[in-house]
Order: structure tokens, then sequence, then C-alpha cells
């Protein structure tokens, strides 16, 4: 759904104090700690209120900076279609990205560089690898400012099941339509690689494979070792926990 007011901005966005563990469905040890779609959004300076400050007194300003850049974007106008956000949002998110990528494109390595600055004291290679490829939707080895607004408006502001299937697909690793243990085992220990030994209480070792014991006891529906979209769909539908957690960013920007 479009924002009500096409004049919103990202200096609206506000901290979250809780969410669920989309996995287990169960709160999380320490609501109060960001989660990780969270510090995805800071990854662009844009969301602060200087970045959106001048919006009002550069629109001609950012046409020019569209043509610009070594890669440009799509039109403007055609993004405002194909996305939930309005032309000065997009405007604004094109700034911020810019100053991050003048190039007009970010890579894995750019990508897993800014994203250990919000873990120090873990290892974000394996996820930010998982993450970049969830974002990279050409399968090229590069992130465009399309490819990464496209991945924002979902998370943000898209449907339930937009946000479900994008979730979907980061989990499913190999693309093939279905999430295996292999997989699912895959992602949970990037996890617990990146936070799970900092946190307070401390994460057991058998963590990664409790959180997959538990995601599939209640995704896998006719125990057949996998986890289809349909199934990950129905589950998740029917969990109230879940279904909470995934409006708690409708709101953000």
């Amino acid at each position: 759904m479009k924002p009500s007011s096409q004049d919103q901005s990202f200096s609206d966005s506000r901290e979250l104090d809780c969410s669920y563990d989309l996995l287990t469905g169960n709160p999380p040890s320490k609501p109060h700690k960001k989660t990780i779609k969270q510090r995805l959004l800071r990854l662009l300076p844009c969301l602060s209120s200087s970045s959106s400050a001048s919006v009002d007194q550069s629109n001609e300003s950012d046409e020019d900076e569209l043509s610009a850049v070594r890669r440009r974007p799509e039109r403007l106008d055609r993004l405002v279609d194909q996305t939930n956000f309005s032309r000065k949002e997009l405007q604004v998110l094109y700034r911020g990205f810019k100053n991050e990528c003048p190039g007009g494109v970010v890579n894995e390595e750019t990508f897993k560089s800014i994203y250990s600055q919000f873990f120090p004291q873990g290892d974000t290679s394996m996820y930010a690898h998982f993450l970049f490829d969830a974002f990279d939707t050409h399968n090229n080895g590069a992130v465009s400012f399309e490819d990464f607004v496209l991945s924002l408006s979902i998370i943000l502001r898209g449907s339930v099941t937009d946000k479900l299937n994008w979730a979907f697909n980061l989990y499913d690793l190999n693309k093939d339509g279905c999430i295996t243990r292999e997989e699912m085992t895959d992602i949970m220990q990037s996890i617990y690689d990146m936070m799970g030994k900092y946190t307070s209480p401390s994460m057991k070792d058998t963590a990664p494979k409790d959180h997959v014991d538990t995601f599939f006891q209640k995704m896998d529906r006719n125990n057949d070792g996998v986890v289809t979209v349909e199934e990950f769909l129905e589950t998740c539908q029917k969990d109230e926990n879940i279904m909470q957690s995934m409006h708690l960013f409708d709101h953000v920007i």
C-alpha cells in the first residue's frame, strides 16, 4: 500500500523495540536489541534526519545526479510504480546509496565490509553473503540501486505474503524452491557466528541445530525433509507471533 502522504520522509523513522524470531515464533531474549532488519536499514546514511532535511530544495539536482552516475538507475517514475516509495523518498534513498556507492552498484566485498560494522565482535561474512545473494536479484555479483530499493520496498512496505516470500528466498540458498535442513543449518550457523556468542544469556553451541529442529517441526508439514514455499507460507500465516512481526516495519519510513 502506498504511504498516505507523498511528502512522508525518512526523518520520521523511529526505533522499534520488539520483534519475534521468524524461525521459532518466540520473543527474543532481549527485546530492546535491534533486529537484523533494523541494522540493515542503518546501512544507508539517508535514514538520518540530516539527509531528509534538504529534500524539498533538491528535486531538480536529484534528476541531474541520476544521469551523472556511471550506472544510471531506471527513471524514478518507473521505480515509483514498482515500489511502495514516493518519488521524494526514492530521491533521498538514491542520494544515500550514491554516497556509499559512487559507481552505482555495490559488490559483495563492499557489502560485507559495511555490514560487519554493525557486529564488530562477531563474524558477519557468511550471513552477509546470504543477504547479499537475496538482494542480488540478477545474480551478477552486484547490487544496483534498483535491486536495493525493490527489496527494501518489500521488507518495509510489502504485503505479508510478499515479505514471507522474500524471507523464503533468503533461506532457500540454491533457489530450487525448497529449504533443506542443510540450508537452514547454514543460515542458523551464520547467525550464530554473527551474534550468538555475544548474546546474554549466551547461546549454547547446539543452538543452531535446535533452531533448525524447531523450524522443521513447525514447517515440514508432510515430513519429507524439505520445506516448500507453500508449507512456509501456510505455517507462517497461521502463527500469530510471526504475523505480528511481519507488520513491525510497516511505518518505519
